[in-house]
């Protein structure tokens, strides 16, 4: 498996049932973290447990504009209802959020049944919603690294805040973009220091090429992410959250959905970030989007 962990915001790791074996091999209190990977909900290079989906920027900052289509999704851990944890999405829709696959694989954890739109605080403001449907791509496989981690959210009403507008294509290696979640601000080994902010956290970072991710891990389908700030990337509690670059009028587009780490056995603010490529998925949102409603 290769996403970051889910963590209760008190530093926790939710107990959950092994779906695989951590991708580093120490025998330490490393592994049995990372073998909790119910809460697998982040996204993308932290693997201070070196395996799950990321939950939180490390090293980011407080979000500096408001991004009124970053929608925060609250989840249980599948073996601990009482656990409590976040995903990332995006709105692309009135009605349709983007998300990573993961963050609804009913193997790894239950929806809270609402997510919120539009807020850049994650337990309050914005729009809520109750989630009506989830839509996992066909071919998504959990591993190292993810496969085709992308799925949709239908909502049961539209809301008001405007969707992201999906990009035509990434940028080439090197152009700039912006990663945002609610994820852990830092990635101590020690899970009970992590932190979890409740204001929206942005981090910005530039496309890497296939070559600075780990052998096997970027390609065509999913985008290499490299800091542009030290010590930094996503990590536990980002997993599903959005990456942005401009288009050619400085508007925001959607580019990457937050999958795991780019590379095994480092911490996040280490190591690259793996993101699922959007444009790449854009013919499978279109048809869900349409034959679902």
């Amino acid at each position: 498996m290769d996403q970051f962990l889910l963590i209760t915001e008190a530093g926790h790791v939710a107990h959950a049932r092994p779906i695989g074996e951590p991708v580093f091999s120490p025998k330490s209190s490393r592994r049995t973290v990372a073998r909790t990977a119910a809460v697998v909900l982040a996204g993308a290079a932290c693997a201070a447990m070196m395996t799950g989906s990321a939950e939180a920027i490390v090293n980011g900052k407080d979000s500096t504009q408001r991004y009124p289509s970053m929608v925060s999704i609250p989840v249980k851990g599948v073996d601990d209802p009482t656990f409590k944890g976040v995903c990332g999405g995006s709105l692309i829709d009135s009605k349709w959020v983007l998300t990573a696959a993961h963050c609804v694989d009913p193997t790894l954890v239950t929806l809270d049944g609402t997510v919120r739109i539009g807020s850049e605080r994650k337990n309050s403001g914005g729009t809520l919603r109750s989630v009506a449907k989830t839509v996992s791509h066909p071919g998504y496989q959990n591993g190292a690294p993810n496969r085709n981690d992308i799925a949709l959210i239908r909502l049961n009403r539209p809301v008001a805040e405007k969707p992201i507008r999906i990009a035509d294509r990434p940028g080439r290696p090197g152009t700039p973009t912006r990663l945002l979640g609610f994820g852990t601000i830092d990635d101590a080994l020690d899970p009970t220091r992590w932190v979890f902010p409740n204001r929206l956290q942005e981090l910005d970072t530039r496309r890497g090429a296939v070559s600075e991710c780990a052998p096997g891990y970027a390609d065509s389908t999913r985008l290499c992410t490299i800091s542009q700030v030290p010590k930094a990337m996503a990590c536990n509690g980002d997993s599903g959250g959005p990456q942005l670059q401009r288009d050619r009028k400085g508007r925001w587009e959607l580019i990457g959905v937050t999958s795991g780490p780019g590379a095994p056995g480092v911490r996040c603010s280490e190591g690259p970030g793996l993101y699922t490529s959007v444009p790449a998925h854009a013919g499978w949102i279109h048809e869900t989007t349409g034959t679902n409603g």
